[in-house]
Parts: structure tokens; C-alpha cells; sequence
């Protein structure tokens, strides 16, 4: 073993040492950006970045389930990535799909899936669906959002088109609905709804700005963001992430 190995080794147990359980986060999400460029520096094709990038996610939900975060929401595939060209889209739907596949078959994760899966080709969609229906048998403790054809925008369209059917169907009027919408009203038709907000959202690549994710529910979260690639970003740079986030006076807005 080297004495960089060693040095990181000991460094990583330290900080793990110093943070305080009762500051840390109890959802975090995770922007995991920089796959093509880590594949492009590695010299790789694309899909080797993408299985790598994908690999990454069972290290990172390992780090999160050992200090007790109870939700973990990655945003693995977005809608605009659907409008690349169609080889670099299966080679992105491939590695998510044998991700969920693998991480319905380990037992300690409930996966739900957000996002427009009526965008993702037929087949993938229901390999998918498939996978996260396997996990929630397990009856695990920790849930783990896959936001796959996903878009921030794409979400508020999607709640406030739910509401109006939904209210629609109960035989009111948009009048009506106007005068008596409250913010728990649009809440309650999002992917996420029943869930907490992110407490901690983490975006990897060095890009510092949330592309449209979990727009709404990202209102009042703390903001971690990392140079390092996603296929390269260590524990020591997730524990890190943890630190600066239970050094922080959360003020929610006031």
C-alpha cells in the first residue's frame, strides 16, 4: 500500500470521526454530472463512462446508508439528454438499466423512479419499472429516487396538469381552483410527493448550478459542489460534502 493510499486512508477515518450524526442530512441528492468528460479523459468510449458512472451510484448510496441517510435522490438521466443522438442514449439507458437492476437485487435500497419513463423507449421504461417494483418487497429502509427522463420544468408541468384533471374530475372550475390553490396542493402532485425535501444536493463535474433539478423541492437546501468527475469522486470527497453541511447554520429562508 502507498503512503498516498495510507495518508487518504487515515484522513478519511478522520473526518468520519468528526462529524456530528445529529447534524447531518437526512435526504440528500446528487447531480451526477462529468461521465462523458471522465470518459474522454480516460480515453474511453462513452459507455465505458456511463457503466462507470453507474458503478459509482452502488459506492455512493454504500456511504450514505453508513451514516444513517434515509433518502437518496440521483439524477441519472435528464430529459434533455434525450434529445442526443440515439447510440449515446442507449449507451446511457443500458448502464441505468442494469444499475436498477443491480440495486433492486441488493436487498437494502426501495427504488422509486421519477421522471417522464413515457419519453424513455418502451422497452427500457418497463425493465425499469420492473426492477423498482422487485425492491419495494424487500421492505428496506432506505428509499432511493432515480430521476431517469427527468426535468425540473417537466415536473411543475406535469403537478399542475395532474391538479387541474384531478379537480377537474371533482367538478370544479378553474375559478375555483384559483381562488382556493395552496402550495400543499402542488406538492402533493409531485414525483416526490410523501417525501422530505432534500436537505443536501451535491453536483459533481465542477458545473456549479442545478440545471432544473427538483426545482421545487430544492427551495431551501444546502448546495455542495465538487470538481471532481462523478466516475471519480471518492468517499473523502462525499465526506467532505457531509462536513461542510453540518458546518452550516440552515436558515430556511428566514
Amino acid at each position: 500500500m502507498g503512503v498516498t493510499t495510507v495518508l487518504y486512508s487515515a484522513y478519511e477515518r478522520r473526518l468520519a470521526r468528526s462529524l456530528d450524526p445529529q447534524r447531518l442530512p437526512c435526504h440528500v441528492g446528487a447531480i451526477v454530472d462529468g461521465n462523458r468528460r471522465w470518459a474522454k479523459d480516460a480515453r474511453r468510449d462513452l459507455e465505458s463512462g456511463y457503466q462507470a458512472g453507474a458503478a459509482k451510484v452502488d459506492e455512493f448510496l454504500d456511504w450514505c446508508h453508513e451514516l444513517g441517510v434515509g433518502t437518496v435522490t440521483l439524477w441519472v438521466l435528464s430529459t434533455d439528454n434525450l434529445q442526443r443522438d440515439a447510440g449515446e442514449v442507449a449507451s446511457i439507458m443500458n448502464a441505468v438499466q442494469d444499475m436498477v437492476d443491480r440495486l433492486a437485487a441488493d436487498g437494502r435500497w426501495q427504488i422509486n423512479l421519477l421522471g417522464s419513463l413515457d419519453r424513455l423507449p418502451v422497452d427500457g421504461a418497463a425493465r425499469l419499472k420492473a426492477a423498482a417494483d422487485r425492491s419495494v418487497e424487500h421492505g428496506a429502509a432506505m428509499k432511493v429516487n432515480i430521476c431517469v427522463g427527468y426535468g425540473g420544468r417537466q415536473e411543475l408541468t406535469d403537478a399542475m396538469r395532474s391538479l387541474l384533471l384531478e379537480q377537474a374530475a371533482a367538478g370544479r372550475t378553474l375559478e375555483e381552483v384559483a381562488q382556493t390553490l395552496e402550495v400543499d396542493h402542488i406538492a402533493e402532485h409531485l414525483y416526490t410527493k410523501g417525501q422530505p425535501d432534500p436537505d443536501l444536493v451535491i453536483r459533481t463535474s465542477g458545473e456549479q448550478r442545478l440545471s432544473g433539478f427538483l426545482l421545487w423541492q430544492s427551495v431551501h437546501s444546502e448546495f455542495y459542489f465538487c470538481d471532481a468527475l462523478w466516475p471519480a469522486f471518492r468517499r473523502v470527497d462525499f465526506l467532505r460534502a457531509m462536513r461542510s453541511y453540518a458546518a452550516r447554520d440552515r436558515r430556511f429562508g428566514t
